[in-house]
């Protein structure tokens, strides 16, 4: 925020229906935007699962065709992308509905943009190129991590390189999303753990970075402290009301980080899940998130305090310093209890990687942000922190 007070808060477009069955309303929500023939998106584990049968089995009550994709893949690349969109269009689809964790939901927004503007989703990388309204999107989200469902981001690999790239753009905010919490019940905890970590991170980097405001703050101070009371519970025992919190953390750290972009954490992950590392998103934030903390803490020393607080440590007694790194055990105290890895380098990071990874971060628009101010030979020492 800057120093006069003046901030800009991006309002979010989506319609959001919450709660628990809320899924089962989609042929209603489909009937308001005019849509008949959906184009639905997924992975073939979510249609394993038998999540997708209960979006179609619905739809097909109402009489509604629908078409179906289970093709994604983690950060689906270029090329499946642009075969998903071909068969989008053959079928005469009115809408696409992403179902799935963030790269379902990314694949789903990539393809619903290809179906209106021309060329690859390659020529839209950035930010506001997209030139025609997107079909409307859907957004049904079955893991409580990415926000996706309430972002302006797509996420996708460039086939031609292999690196992650990612476009974005207002017009692909999704025009409804349906949280049910009663979707992530069937998720495996090593998914709920990354997933989670990945919602906190977006968390704490909104919350902690020089382009928060008032809005954004609340919003994600909020979801840490959801965080911190449900994600072991999430993650250990499954519990229904622990899914629904976090579910609702992710939602709400979501809308915040649109605003705001995110820290080094983001900025580490893009180039850690590209190429021939392919390190789970939530994987990578989680592991480099507390080495990132220890190099902002003392530059916003009491967003850092908040964190520690929200987080269920007792700040009263400690300096501002102690208080402040008290958020940083507590970040790494979580991890470990839901089982994260240890480093980055039981996940196949080697010494070699590091200069590629580094050079790749810091082009990343989250560097501008972060709260200190970083050079390459930062991102190195935190990468060399984290093997």
């Amino acid at each position: 925020m800057s120093v006069d007070g003046y901030f800009r808060f991006l309002p979010v477009p989506t319609e959001i229906q919450f709660g628990g069955g809320v899924a089962a309303t989609l042929p209603d929500r489909l009937r308001a935007l005019g849509c008949r023939r959906p184009f639905l998106v997924t992975d073939p584990g979510v249609r394993s699962a038998g999540l997708a049968e209960r979006l179609t089995e619905p739809l097909a009550d109402a009489g509604m065709d629908c078409l179906l994709f289970d093709g994604v893949t983690p950060d689906s690349g270029t090329r499946l992308i642009g075969e998903a969109t071909a068969q989008c269009k053959q079928g005469g689809a009115d809408a696409v509905i992403g179902l799935g964790g963030g790269s379902s939901l990314d694949t789903a927004k990539a393809v619903a943009a290809m179906a209106t503007n021309p060329g690859s989703i390659l020529d839209y990388a950035g930010l506001d190129k997209i030139i025609h309204p997107p079909l409307p999107i859907i957004a049904v989200p079955t893991t409580a991590g990415t926000g996706s469902e309430v972002s302006l981001w797509s996420v996708f690999v460039d086939d031609s390189t292999r690196v992650k790239s990612a476009a974005g753009s207002v017009r692909l905010f999704p025009s409804i999303a349906l949280c049910d919490p009663d979707l992530t019940l069937t998720l495996p905890a090593g998914a709920t753990a990354a997933t989670g970590m990945d919602a906190l991170g977006h968390a704490i980097e909104c919350y902690t970075n020089e382009a928060c405001q008032p809005i954004s703050a609340a919003l994600a101070l909020r979801a840490i402290e959801l965080i911190g009371a449900n994600l072991r519970g999430a993650v250990l025992n499954g519990r229904r009301e622990c899914r629904y919190g976090m579910m609702l953390a992710s939602t709400m750290a979501g809308i915040a980080m649109n605003s705001t972009r995110l820290g080094l954490a983001h900025a580490l992950a893009m180039p850690l899940g590209s190429c021939d590392l392919r390190i789970a998103h939530g994987l990578a934030i989680a592991i480099t998130l507390p080495a990132v903390m220890r190099f902002n803490c003392m530059a916003r020393m009491e967003r850092y305090m908040a964190v520690a607080r929200a987080l269920g440590e007792t700040v009263d007694g400690h300096s501002a310093r102690e208080a402040a790194t008290l958020s940083i055990a507590a970040v790494k105290n979580l991890s470990g209890d839901i089982g994260i890895p240890a480093g980055l380098g039981q996940l196949g990071l080697r010494e070699d990687h590091i200069d590629w990874v580094a050079a790749e971060a810091i082009k990343s628009g989250n560097v501008a942000v972060n709260p200190r101010r970083t050079t390459v030979e930062d991102l190195r020492t935190i990468l060399k922190e984290v093997l």
